[in-house]
């Protein structure tokens, strides 16, 4: 036989719905506060009557010890209850209504007293305080029960002490007060409490409406969630208030836009400065997919307004899509080098090999030489003018590109570069942004022809890059500076007019410039100015040398390609 369910347990705790346990919390705020008040204001009032009672004891006990004769019955007669000093403190006590005024001789024996049988014995308190000449003031029990008292020295006509006059106040007569203002400030409490109920409701109302009655848990499960998503999310969320201050950044924008938590609640401009990444996000600029860069990096951009006027901005990095397709184009234009080395060298191998079945061993000896020394030349010429193995290495495999798409790469005769590049991958990224720029300026052109100087003026490092193409009109010489900026068909992997932009930044970051201007005979001239982009030379080089070749410190030399020996010689009949 089963047994019965147990009955249910009434579990008594905080509601459920927002509403109710908002005006619950502010009504219990509200009778604390109110309690609390209270409790202060009553507890400073009791100290304050007291303080009151005593002083007003002390003051009638002053009054009566200032009479004169008094000093002089008291000393002239007995303890009596008809005697003189009876009667004058009698008569005091019914006038001032204290509860007793007692007088007293130097042994504390009273000479006066409510009830007069006590008329004749010792005070039941101390006085000796107030027969050594100190007034005094206390809160005591004596024969009459708790009294606010006063005591002070009765002195004679010639200044000596007598005796001593001690009046008392009824302590219920204080207490009597304190119970009365009690009523009055439970009633003040009361309107408090009911204003600040009907506070809470209207609080708790509007915070109704704005949360749709979501419960404490739901809103902390959403924002639980919310932070796990904008925090685990590959892309970055900005979100703006309408004054276009930033409210919340999550890990990827921080790392993408290169902020701090120090940037919320900052304005946009404040923390990002002036520029394309600015305009995007605080939607100056219009569209979606928007391309931007943050110092190094490629973004793509996307703004979504929101209800208070605000907006919410996407962020997501391009940079490695960049870089690969950048990649790829290197790649393609490897093969199609490649394709023409092979080329080549298979019509260098069959002259060699006709050359050794016609037993033309001397020739063929000088033909391995020429093409073996053409070679060695074509590396020569760069590493002699720029000591940087990766700027040597770069303008090497530069020029064999160049070669192959009928453009003569020279070194300017000016260039002479060290090897002590603060940041050479930086100049890296300079120079073969402006060479891929130059060499698509001047693609397909009769006498097509790119010059790249290199020169150190102290610390400071000036690149120019030189090509004979149409040039760019003076009207769009800062454009082509700008994120997206472009004269050609972006190609289908990617999108262009990011390589000057990331050449103005990156100089700009090194509180550099960058500008183009007209080159002599026509074309474009892009010079980049690097202050301190060069570090200290070492004590034992003299001032204006350059350092020898990366090969001194282990970094192995630039390989050649065949098909770069012409391309960066540094007449334009050698690259030919």
């Amino acid at each position: 036989m089963s047994s019965p369910p147990p009955a249910r347990r009434l579990r008594l705790g905080m509601p459920k719905r927002m509403f109710s346990q908002v005006l619950l919390m502010q009504v219990a705020i509200a009778a604390g506060v109110a309690v609390l008040a209270t409790g202060l204001f009553l507890a400073p009032l009791s100290d304050q009557l007291d303080d009151q009672a005593m002083r007003r004891a002390l003051a009638i006990a002053q009054t009566t010890a200032a009479q004169p004769q008094l000093a002089e019955e008291l000393v002239s007669t007995g303890p009596s209850a008809d005697g003189p000093v009876q009667a004058e403190a009698e008569r005091v006590r019914r006038a001032s209504g204290a509860e007793y005024v007692v007088v007293m001789n130097m042994r504390g024996v009273r000479w006066s007293h409510t009830h007069p049988a006590e008329i004749g014995r010792r005070v039941s308190t101390d006085p000796r305080e107030a027969l050594a000449g100190r007034e005094v003031m206390q809160i005591d029990d004596g024969t009459l029960g708790r009294s606010a008292r006063g005591k002070v020295p009765l002195r004679d006509a010639d200044g000596l002490i007598v005796g001593a006059v001690s009046v008392g106040i009824e302590y219920d007569s204080v207490r009597a007060r304190l119970i009365h203002a009690i009523p009055g400030l439970f009633a003040y409490a009361g309107g408090a409490l009911a204003v600040g109920a009907l506070a809470a409701y209207l609080i708790s109302r509007r915070v109704q409406r704005q949360t749709r009655d979501l419960a404490f848990s739901d809103i902390a499960g959403l924002l639980a969630e919310r932070e796990a998503m904008l925090h685990g999310i590959r892309e970055g969320v900005v979100a703006l208030d309408r004054d276009g201050r930033i409210r919340l950044l999550n890990d990827e924008a921080r790392r993408l836009l290169g902020l701090g938590d120090e940037a919320v609640g900052q304005p946009l401009g404040a923390v990002l400065g002036e520029g394309r990444t600015t305009d995007v996000l605080a939607g100056t600029v219009g569209g979606t997919d928007l391309l931007t860069v943050r110092g190094q990096r490629v973004l793509v951009a996307n703004r979504m307004p929101t209800d208070d006027g605000g907006a919410v901005a996407t962020l997501r990095d391009r940079t490695e899509l960049e870089q690969l397709g950048r990649e790829l184009d290197s790649t393609r234009g490897l093969i199609d080098a490649l394709r023409a080395q092979d080329h080549e060298h298979a019509n260098r191998m069959h002259t060699l090999l006709g050359l050794l079945e016609l037993e033309m061993f001397d020739d063929a000896v000088e033909f391995v030489g020429e093409v073996v020394g053409d070679h060695r030349a074509t590396a020569e010429q760069v590493t002699e003018k720029i000591h940087d193995p990766l700027l040597a290495a770069l303008l090497v495999g530069k020029a064999t590109v160049a070669a192959e798409r009928a453009v003569a790469l020279r070194i300017s005769g000016g260039t002479l570069f060290p090897d002590r590049l603060v940041d050479p991958r930086g100049l890296v990224t300079i120079v073969g942004n402006l060479v891929d720029n130059a060499l698509d300026a001047v693609a397909g052109t009769r006498h097509a022809r790119v010059e790249v100087e290199l020169r150190a003026e102290g610390r400071t490092a000036v690149l120019e890059v030189r090509d004979t193409g149409p040039g760019i009109p003076a009207g769009q010489r800062e454009l082509v500076f700008t994120d997206g900026w472009s004269t050609k068909e972006p190609p289908a992997h990617r999108g262009r007019g990011i390589g000057l932009s990331l050449v103005r930044r990156l100089a700009e970051r090194q509180g550099g410039s960058a500008r183009v201007t007209e080159a002599e005979g026509g074309g474009a001239a892009f010079t980049v100015v690097l202050p301190e982009a060069l570090a200290e030379p070492g004590p034992a080089s003299a001032p204006g040398s350059v350092s020898p070749p990366g090969r001194a410190s282990g970094a192995p030399a630039p390989e050649h390609g065949s098909a770069s020996a012409e391309a960066a010689t540094a007449t334009e009949e050698g690259s030919r």
